[in-house]
């Protein structure tokens, strides 16, 4: 397969759910934003369901999940959740279901303790703590950026997009395993880059793959450079999960978080490569001279941003630079104003330079 194919041209409604493949249903759940919705999965064993991410800490999504265990579970109940990763829009309501069913959260352990790290209050102040301010006066911001930040998260909890409450403990999955569900064996497959340990699930028998927010076929996923951890490399690791999720057949299902379910993961695969190679390039030929990481949000991105899409668009632009100091294609140079300046210094790039596609439209809060 060379393109992207849809087995089907809608979203399931909210409350209901559609087969996708044998003890697969797929559900929607609401979001705010240009996303408009989340989709989440149900896996059907002999005597209960498992429910693949959760959609978000709110009412409205809450009381959806009602009318579905209602109506489309066959009186069986939910026996386990499994959450892909820690992001509030896949953990949001783990703890309802698992406290209302008795039912154990299976996650990765960089994604439970992390999610655990940011719930509650601590989530909203790190950006606001010292190493934030640090981190934002290194990129290049100004400290009303820093307050806009404070005011958007102070509003976040009415949208569900806040960390909730976590369940107290959980149940460890790692890289390899396997979960047996309805006699079929659903092979866990960790990616990095978009979050710490994001768990794939892989059905050989049904060729079929929940991916997350891992693999999404039409919107790239957000790696992004944290104040939490100022010179990680996450863009690094996301590529190298690119080149192992290769290996997943081509005629694999997959079912993504947004946008809907398709075929043709690998030339899926091989654009997200491309699209990061080639928004490196650009933003090498952007540092010819000496730039900081604030300026060249207009290389990635190319609408007026939000504070928040201006928090996201600034992260992925440090994650694009620190790969480029890994591959020793940039140099990274604090100066006295407390600022950071990248300067291109691989004598290769006057050959590598080419016609590139322009700046994305915004990122997605995924």
């Amino acid at each position: 397969m060379h393109e992207l194919s849809y087995p089907w041209s809608d979203h399931v409604p909210q409350g209901v759910s559609r087969e996708v493949a044998p003890g697969v249903r797929w559900v929607t759940m609401p979001m705010g934003g240009s996303l408009t919705h989340i989709n989440l999965y149900l896996l059907e064993d002999f005597d209960g369901w498992y429910v693949v991410d959760t959609g978000l800490n709110n009412k409205e999504t809450l009381d959806l999940w009602h009318d579905v265990f209602r109506t489309e579970l066959g009186g069986k109940p939910v026996k386990g959740v499994i959450c892909t990763h820690m992001h509030p829009d896949h953990i949001g309501l783990a703890k309802a279901i698992t406290d209302e069913y008795r039912c154990p959260l299976y996650m990765t352990r960089a994604e439970y303790y992390q999610a655990r790290s940011f719930s509650g209050s601590a989530g909203s102040h790190h950006h606001s703590a010292w190493l934030g301010q640090q981190f934002y006066t290194r990129a290049g911001m100004p400290l009303e950026y820093l307050q806009k930040l404070a005011e958007m998260w102070s509003k976040r909890s009415s949208d569900g997009m806040t960390m909730g409450e976590m369940p107290s403990g959980y149940q460890r999955l790692e890289d390899g395993d396997i979960l047996s569900i309805g006699g079929r064996d659903w092979r866990i497959a960790v990616g990095e880059g978009h979050s710490p340990e994001h768990a794939c699930l892989y059905c050989h028998e049904l060729k079929v793959m929940c991916s997350g927010d891992q693999i999404l076929p039409v919107i790239t996923s957000n790696v992004s450079v944290h104040p939490t951890e100022p010179d990680a490399n996450p863009l690094k690791v996301w590529m190298e999960s690119h080149d192992k999720f290769l290996r997943t057949p081509d005629d694999t299902l997959i079912l993504p978080a947004h946008n809907r379910p398709f075929h043709g993961v690998r030339a899926r695969l091989r654009q997200l490569i491309d699209h990061h190679d080639d928004r490196m390039l650009a933003i090498e030929e952007a540092c010819v001279e000496p730039q900081i990481a604030r300026d060249l949000l207009p290389v990635l991105f190319s609408r007026q941003l939000d504070p928040r899409q201006t928090m996201m668009a600034l992260g992925e632009a440090i994650a694009h630079l620190h790969l480029l100091m890994y591959r020793n294609r940039i140099e990274r140079t604090l100066h006295a104003d407390g600022q950071y300046r990248f300067r291109s210094i691989d004598p290769s790039l006057a050959r590598r330079r080419h016609p590139h596609a322009g700046p994305s439209e915004v990122p997605e809060v995924v």
